[in-house]
């Protein structure tokens, strides 16, 4: 489910709940809604609100360090294939051939990881992929150094494709993802339960209701952004494709 989905079945329970709480104290009767009554249900009501908040305050961090993660490593990926290229370049016309695998292999891979709706990791973890990255390694062993110079660019350009290999594994290893549905649905149980207690003890009034529904909107608007900020390639909030660019404008020159 996209996260606009997931953060309105948030808000419909939360906000469902609130109303619930409402049209139960009607019901209620008076001895039900004394001063010990309520102060009991705001108690457990605070003891609710402080279990949610410090849930939704992890789960929104962990999902901004995963975002960032990739980020980084993007950019690490760009920078890391300038290198390449630029240490190539110093080998001489010999590695002309390898220069543009480099170019073309990266090219793909960008169009590939910024492709699918989402999918791009998935795209770019196939074993064609693979086998481009391969036949690039291989490109580079097949050059024939003449000299001492040449043997270490080529030992330097070895060694920074292993590193570009090594993150293309980090980069799109599983683990990445939405909250567990087992634990959105006991977070959502505990929203379900705290908005239900504010309801009960607040006066069925527009001013009541008005104030439920921002509180039940912030919510949902947290899941949202949990669940957006976890499919860094869709959505509102996506890793950006300015270092690819870059990389890309600066192979071959």
């Amino acid at each position: 489910m996209s996260s606009l989905v997931v953060a309105s079945i948030v808000f419909v329970c939360v906000f469902g709940s609130g109303m619930l709480g409402l049209a139960l104290r009607t019901f209620l009767h008076d001895h039900h809604l004394s001063e010990d009554s309520t102060a009991i249900v705001k108690l457990g009501a605070g003891l609710m609100a402080t279990l949610a908040a410090l849930v939704l305050g992890l789960l929104i961090a962990s999902a901004k360090v995963s975002f960032d993660r990739l980020n980084d490593e993007f950019t690490q990926t760009a920078a890391t294939v300038i290198m390449i290229d630029r240490t190539l370049a110093d080998y001489g016309p010999e590695a002309k051939e390898a220069r543009e695998l480099l170019r073309r292999t990266y090219a793909s891979a960008v169009d590939r990881f910024y492709s699918g709706g989402g999918a791009g990791t998935a795209n770019v973890d196939v074993p064609e992929s693979l086998m481009h990255v391969e036949q690039f390694q291989q490109k580079l062993r097949e050059l024939a150094p003449r000299n001492d110079m040449e043997r270490l660019v080529q030992s330097e350009a070895l060694a920074h494709s292993r590193d570009l290999a090594q993150t293309r594994w980090i980069l799109f290893r599983p683990g990445q993802g939405t909250i567990p549905t087992p634990f959105l649905a006991m977070l959502v149980l505990w929203l379900g339960i705290l908005f239900g207690g504010f309801g009960l003890v607040s006066s069925n009034n527009r001013t009541a209701i008005a104030t439920l529904f921002v509180c039940a909107l912030s919510v949902s608007g947290a899941i949202f952004l949990i669940e957006d900020i976890a499919h860094p390639l869709e959505g509102v909030m996506q890793i950006s494709r300015e270092p690819a660019r870059i990389a890309l404008s600066h192979l071959g020159q």
